[in-house]
């Protein structure tokens, strides 16, 4: 029962070709419905792989809408100028990536205004001065783009004539935070708003792990960002814009997608936000928004040989478990998990006495072989039943038979990708 539960999500893909072999992905949740989503696609016109891990918050809407089209955005923000003009000639346009796991079903009449959207974007992607390929432009960009377009949607229909949208303005008053990484060859690059994670595997020549955190939360104990809002507002709003050590005494992450509530102008909330959710939709002492942003911090990192996997999860994973108990855990599984397929003789004419010594070992190193094979069901399941000495089976059990309103006093929404890298096909990139 309990692995019938912690496996319901997984997912993971084989790769023939580029830096990453494979990935393993998986999903448990807390809130009902789970609030947190996920995405992976391969570009179709140009090179890498984009996944994401989003944690929504207020409802799902938002996680669920961004985890559905930021790869599109992304991926038209990557196209070479000519062959974006060609893109935008088409009709009808063959899709940018190819999505893997994609299980968000967005509405008929949403998918219609959000193509319009999409549209428009593409006509502003042709009409920006292009520098060529660039990463972390292209993910600044999207990002960006896709959450301005959140609030054009559901404000102007009001503006237009009159009208609230209530399906775009739940996508707009709730809120997700996003870490995002686009992978090609040995290019890894990273962009994160509010508090998800990436995190990488690291094994030395002396076999041992380390976890390199790549990502920096947003959010209270990051003290440039605290100093990043203070500076935005007068300081006679420093005892308030930051209280209880949330934005405005309400919000965690000091940056994320959506939460109008804390970007609108108030004029804006008294007409659109609080005809459908009352007063409350403004938060105290707002007085000179916006107070959030969604501009994402940017990492890179040239992936190498000792780069083994990289750990994109959301803060359900870790707030239960170190960045580095993380990647250990991930490490032994991989050293187990090869007994999950049979032997293989590593050549024709082996001796009888080399393949007692293969079956030897292979007895030997059984002991670690692991309960799942999907790393990102043996992080999950570590997560909640690890204690010092291994799983507790009888707390595993006890916290996932909890009810959605006391499981989210115990634990958050978890969402976990673990990407492998090819260490053969990195050995052989050019400096």
């Amino acid at each position: 029962m309990v692995t019938t539960i912690l496996r319901k999500n997984e997912f993971n893909k084989e790769f023939t070709t580029g830096s990453i072999k494979c990935y393993d992905s998986n999903q448990l949740a807390s809130n009902d419905p789970i609030e947190d989503t996920r995405c992976e696609a391969q570009c179709r016109m140009t090179s890498g792989l984009i996944m994401g891990v989003f944690d929504g918050h207020g409802g799902p809407a938002c996680a669920q809408v961004i985890s559905k089209r930021l790869v599109d955005y992304i991926a038209a923000a990557l196209l070479p100028i000519e062959t974006l003009h060609k893109y935008i000639q088409q009709d009808p346009r063959e899709a940018l990536v190819d999505t893997f796991n994609n299980r968000v079903e967005i509405l008929q009449e949403l998918k219609i205004l959000y193509e319009r959207s999409f549209r428009q974007y593409l006509a502003e992607l042709a009409n920006l001065p292009h520098e060529g390929y660039n990463v972390p432009t292209a993910l600044e960009q999207a990002i960006i783009k896709i959450d301005q377009d959140l609030s054009k949607e559901a404000v102007e229909p009001y503006k237009l004539n009159q009208v609230i949208n209530p399906q775009t303005l739940s996508v707009a008053l709730s809120g997700a935070v996003a870490c995002v990484t686009h992978v090609d060859g040995p290019n890894l690059h990273i962009a994160n708003v509010g508090d998800c994670n990436a995190v990488l595997g690291i094994l030395t020549e002396d076999k041992e792990w380390i976890a390199k955190k790549i990502t920096k939360e947003h959010n209270s104990e990051n003290f440039d960002e605290l100093k990043r809002i203070w500076n935005e507002h007068p300081d006679n709003e420093r005892k308030t814009v930051i209280r209880r050590d949330r934005l405005l005494g309400e919000l965690a992450p000091l940056r994320s997608l959506g939460d109008y509530r804390y970007k609108w102008p108030i004029e804006i909330l008294m007409k659109v936000a609080v005809p459908l959710i009352g007063p409350k939709a403004i938060p105290a002492n707002y007085h000179t928004p916006p107070y959030l942003t969604a501009k994402p911090d940017l990492y890179y990192h040239r992936l190498s040989t000792r780069d083994k996997f990289l750990i994109l999860a959301s803060d359900g994973l870790w707030d239960m478990m170190t960045p580095l108990q993380a990647v250990k855990l991930v490490g032994e599984h991989m050293k187990g998990k090869v007994f999950f397929n049979p032997l293989k003789l590593p050549r024709k004419n082996i001796q009888l006495g080399d393949i007692n010594e293969l079956l030897l070992h292979r007895k030997e190193s059984l002991k670690s072989k692991p309960k799942d094979r999907n790393a990102a069901t043996h992080l999950i399941r570590h997560a909640i039943g690890g204690t010092e000495y291994g799983v507790d089976h009888s707390r595993l059990a006890h916290l996932l038979s909890l009810s959605p309103d006391v499981s989210r006093m115990f634990r958050d929404d978890i969402t976990v990708t673990v990407m492998y890298f090819d260490s053969e096909f990195l050995r052989q990139c050019p400096a």
